[in-house]
């Protein structure tokens, strides 16, 4: 074979290694940080006055997974949470998500069953109301 010929052989390996690629590549799922993302952002006033009303409080609520089978959540500063949420945010997949409802109650504890989290980072997004004020907690978890 003369140098045409492998310059030719070159060129159709090449596209076709690019065809591949563009195959490949189409068929990964893309996913935004989260499916209603620019109605999250519409209401971030409201998420910055609730850190900041967390900031206020003198000791944090504590997130934290037991034995990778449960999600607890402890308020040492608890006297009566109206109502709240616990999600688990999953940054490299959404399918993995998980949402809680808190429960109105006067327990500084409460403990959730997640026995189906694969191992990786979560994103705890906390939200609840305390004496009629809004308060917001992020904490990133790995299991």
């Amino acid at each position: 074979m003369n140098w045409g010929k492998w310059i030719v052989v070159a060129f159709v390996l090449f596209a076709v290694f690019i065809g591949i690629i563009v195959a490949i590549s189409m068929r990964q799922d893309i996913n935004l940080v989260s499916k209603s993302y620019y109605q999250d952002e519409l209401v971030y006033q409201e998420k910055l006055n609730r850190k900041n009303n967390t900031e206020q409080l003198k000791q944090k609520p504590e997130v934290d997974i037991v034995e990778n089978t449960y999600l607890k959540v402890y308020f040492p500063e608890a006297k009566f949470i109206e109502q709240g949420e616990v999600q688990l945010f999953r940054p490299s997949s959404g399918k993995f998500d998980q949402r809680f409802k808190l429960t109105s109650a006067a327990d500084s504890v409460q403990v959730f069953r997640v026995t189906n989290l694969i191992p990786g980072a979560y994103r705890v997004k906390l939200t609840w109301t305390m004496e009629g004020i809004d308060y917001y907690l992020e904490k990133v978890i790995v299991i």
